[in-house]
């Protein structure tokens, strides 16, 4: 080998092991995560929440690490598709088909109130379009995933999804922990507070969270109107695709057109198998459910990691703010909504 392969190769080697060692990183700090969500406070705001706070803030100390950049940006684009689609088995679209339907047309109301409320508003308070759009879209959907997988589709920035994906997690938060406060004194059966938990919280887990004190057949019934709302993220994926495509057509941009997303294709994939196939023709045990979920977890988390290390402060405060409020009001709005029409 001459001298010239020879450097070659220990630069691909180099190259190979930065990458490595970027996604190793993003991992680490997923885990240091995960040890802050067992500290009691943090406890509640779970671990993709506290994977970012320390991101965040390890970006503010130390700064962007370069030199591993590659890796970190694996975590943050393909890997972040890979939990999408891993997260597609959490969709069981039979029984949203079968028992859902009803829930599906009102979990379509809010959707729609939530995405257009947000961009209204936030255009009042001339608010950051952006992080904006990705909090209506977290907040009518399905919170962290949602906003992953519209960010690509609409261009939003790293930062952007990192951010909005921060203030959805800790927002729903507050309000799941809000919704068991209040819970005793509402005039709603344990069903309908069940349905009303499904139809306007923000994440499956802040779902569960509030559900979960009103029994068995609330948290059934609350997980299915969620399910409904996650469904529904596929046709507004295509709805945004053809949104954008029109807007840089009349734009004649030199982008003229979206870059499909086809980690969607897979995430329709796995929901269409995790209804029909998984189960009912091959079994599956729930603790095997369980632990891809985990791995979802975890992908997704080192995903937001790679995301929140581009964030800055400075803009955090400047950008951030005006957002967190409209999409305050409108989460306080989108819990009357689903109140009234129960």
């Amino acid at each position: 080998m001459s001298v010239q392969q020879t450097q070659q190769q220990n630069k691909n080697d180099n190259t190979a092991l930065k990458w490595v060692v970027g996604v190793v990183f993003t991992f680490f700090i997923a885990f240091l995560g995960y040890l802050l969500a067992k500290v009691p406070g943090f406890d509640h705001v779970g671990q993709l929440a506290s994977a970012i706070i320390i991101a965040v803030i390890y970006r503010q100390i130390f700064g962007y690490p370069e030199i591993i950049r590659n890796g970190i940006t694996f975590s943050s684009k393909k890997l972040l598709r890979f939990a999408i689609i891993l997260y597609g088995l959490k969709l069981n679209i039979d029984v949203v088909f079968h028992d859902g339907l009803g829930l599906l047309a009102r979990d379509a109301v809010i959707i729609t109130f939530a995405i257009l409320f947000t961009v209204w508003l936030a255009k009042r308070l001339k608010a950051d379009s952006s992080i904006s759009l990705l909090l209506g879209v977290g907040t009518g959907v399905c919170g962290a995933a949602a906003i992953a997988a519209i960010a690509p589709i609409v261009k939003a920035k790293d930062e952007d999804t990192a951010i909005g994906v921060g203030i959805i997690a800790l927002m729903g938060t507050v309000f799941a922990i809000g919704y068991t406060i209040i819970r005793p004194i509402l005039p709603l059966s344990d069903v309908d507070y069940g349905i009303w938990s499904g139809m306007s919280l923000h994440e499956l887990a802040h779902v569960a969270i509030a559900a979960d004190p009103a029994g068995k057949d609330a948290l059934a019934i609350a997980l299915l109107a969620k399910l409904g709302r996650v469904f529904l993220l596929v046709p507004l994926s295509f709805i945004f695709i053809y949104l954008m495509n029109r807007k840089n057509k009349n734009s004649n941009t030199s982008n003229a057109k979206v870059e499909f997303p086809y980690f969607l294709l897979g995430f329709i994939a796995l929901s269409i198998v995790g209804s029909y196939v998984l189960g009912p023709i091959i079994p599956i045990s729930n603790q095997t459910l369980d632990t891809i979920s985990t791995i979802t977890t975890w992908l997704l988390t080192a995903a937001m990691v790679g995301l929140g290390l581009n964030v800055s402060i400075k803009d955090l405060r400047t950008r951030a703010l005006k957002p967190l409020i409209a999409m305050t009001i409108t989460s306080v709005l989108v819990s009357i909504l689903a109140y009234i029409i129960i």
